[in-house]
């Protein structure tokens, strides 16, 4: 069965790898890195050779690819596909390319799904990429056009969809935008979660569910696709 990292050491020692068809949730409060931290998770995919399929409801795709490609010269840029939901939003007009294909808001996820699905095809079927990664990020936009009801069909369909192709998914929720009882209804469909908190000194992360017991927490620092992890005492 294939098996995953994290690409952040501390963590992954602790781990011992992911098994394929694991989705995780990414939840902690704004301003905590979680953006780098997931892009952090995806490009250490593309340096396994794995396929990275990102659903951006924050930024335009142009923006996120640019990020991955200061890193072309160690990835293959052909194992990124981008869903944008953000630049027709904007009412921009910007064709598809080989990296990128535009849904038409965060709301329409029926288009959203059909260009996962794709990318899913593209990757696993026709190219036979070993291991595709898939991001939302992030949940929590999805959330504020779409009821729960809606979201919870739509993410039961494709974290399905990551465990029949044994990949990974990540899914990032801002966990100070939404009521106990929704956290609780998208945790349904996790196997575990990475969890961000505010410290003193900044923020930490812990991974649970993927061992008997929680990780510690590591306070952490973030320098482009660097993350730096310390134990908190």
């Amino acid at each position: 069965m294939a098996e995953y990292s994290l690409g952040i050491n501390e963590l992954d020692d602790i781990i011992g790898g992911i098994r394929g068809g694991t989705n995780l949730m990414v939840i902690g409060p704004p301003m905590s890195g979680k953006e780098d931290i997931i892009n952090h998770v995806m490009y250490s995919g593309l340096l396994e050779n794995n396929a990275s399929i990102i659903v951006s409801t924050r930024d335009p795709g142009e923006d996120l690819l640019e990020w991955f490609d200061q890193f072309h010269d160690n990835i293959d840029m052909l194992h990124i596909g981008i869903v944008d939901c953000v630049t027709k939003t904007l009412g921009m007009s910007a064709s598809d390319t080989a990296n990128i294909k535009r849904a038409s808001s965060p709301v329409d996820l029926t288009g959203i799904g059909v260009r996962i699905s794709q990318y899913f095809e593209q990757f696993c079927m026709k190219e036979k990429v070993p291991g595709v990664r898939l991001c939302i990020n992030s949940l929590s936009t999805i959330l504020m056009y779409s009821n729960i009801q809606t979201v919870f069909r739509f993410l039961h369909v494709f974290t399905g969809r990551v465990k029949a192709v044994k990949g990974l998914g990540i899914y990032v929720v801002e966990n100070e935008m939404h009521d106990p009882q929704t956290i609780a209804t998208l945790k349904q469909l996790f196997d575990g979660m990475v969890e961000i908190k505010a410290i003193d000194s900044g923020h930490a992360m812990r991974v649970v569910g993927l061992t008997p017991k929680p990780t510690p927490w590591f306070d952490y620092e973030i320098d482009c696709a660097t993350i730096s992890l310390k134990e908190c005492e």
